[in-house]
């Protein structure tokens, strides 16, 4: 990575409403808008890689003028550059990130948070990677630069069942990490000072490409089972075989086999159970 190469930071500022509804014109509280703490931990991890690294942090975010207050937070916690895409606070995340794509096209690591304070999806950061068509690895709970060569991320991503997964991510690339990863510094009073006035580069983004719904997030759903229909005259009957009220219990079967035979034995009880038609 070269030594002028910066860091940028990507900051998802949210409004809120004390009521929940709709964001109209002038519906949004202030009070209530900012970051969130996984964005706040990214802005924390590229101050401490930009002094390890002898490098810059550029912060950027997509939103109306409201959205300077948390670009001036990044400023007073260290960063040297802010940037401004003038952007409705709804716009598409897929539109979203293809204008910070444009706009970090020079930067050697992008830094974001695993999640946001609206929908949460977490899907900028990889709408990103594949803007730039750089490598990307998100939802990570530690990151070390090698400073020698500067050219390899090391990093650790949280796995299901206690389970930690370790990379090695070539630069350039995009990051997304957590927000218990590292607590946002408090910014010294000058700086803090000197925020308030600092220049803030605003960037006019052209008409939206996508219009569709945004996406919703929900939890996961097992598929459901196709069954056939109950058997019996006798609606007690009927209730027993949905139920499977009044049968033995199954027990488990351990089978030895090969692998085809392996897979074509797990097809079959799959349907066997209506997971499959």
């Amino acid at each position: 990575m070269s030594a002028t190469a910066p860091i940028a930071v990507c900051l998802k500022w949210t409004p809120a409403r004390l009521d929940g509804g709709p964001l109209g014109p002038d519906a949004a509280d202030d009070r209530f808008a900012g970051i969130s703490p996984a964005d706040r931990a990214a802005l924390e991890l590229a101050l401490r890689l930009a002094d390890r690294l002898g490098t810059t942090v550029t912060a950027i975010t997509a939103g109306p003028a409201g959205a300077e207050r948390a670009l001036r937070d990044a400023l007073a916690a260290g960063a040297e550059r802010a940037v401004r895409l003038d952007m409705a606070t709804d716009a598409d995340s897929r539109d979203v990130a293809f204008e910070l794509a444009q706009s970090l096209a020079d930067a050697a690591i992008v830094l974001c948070g695993d999640y946001s304070l609206d929908r949460g999806s977490g899907s900028v950061p990889a709408f990103v990677a594949h803007h730039r068509r750089i490598a990307q690895a998100l939802g990570l709970v530690d990151i070390d630069v090698d400073t020698a060569t500067a050219a390899t991320v090391h990093a650790t991503r949280r796995l299901d069942g206690g389970r930690r997964e370790l990379l090695a991510i070539p630069l350039p690339c995009v990051l997304s990490v957590e927000g218990s990863l590292a607590t946002l510094r408090r910014a010294p009073l000058p700086r803090a000072l000197a925020s308030r006035s600092a220049h803030i580069d605003v960037v006019a983004t052209p008409p939206a490409h996508h219009h569709g719904a945004p996406a919703i997030v929900t939890a996961y759903r097992p598929r459901a089972r196709v069954m056939p229909a109950p058997a019996g005259e006798v609606v007690l009957d009927r209730l027993r075989r949905l139920t499977d009220a009044g049968t033995a219990p199954s027990r488990g079967e351990t089978v030895v086999l090969e692998p085809p035979a392996a897979a074509a034995r797990i097809v079959d009880a799959l349907r066997e159970w209506g997971y499959l038609p």
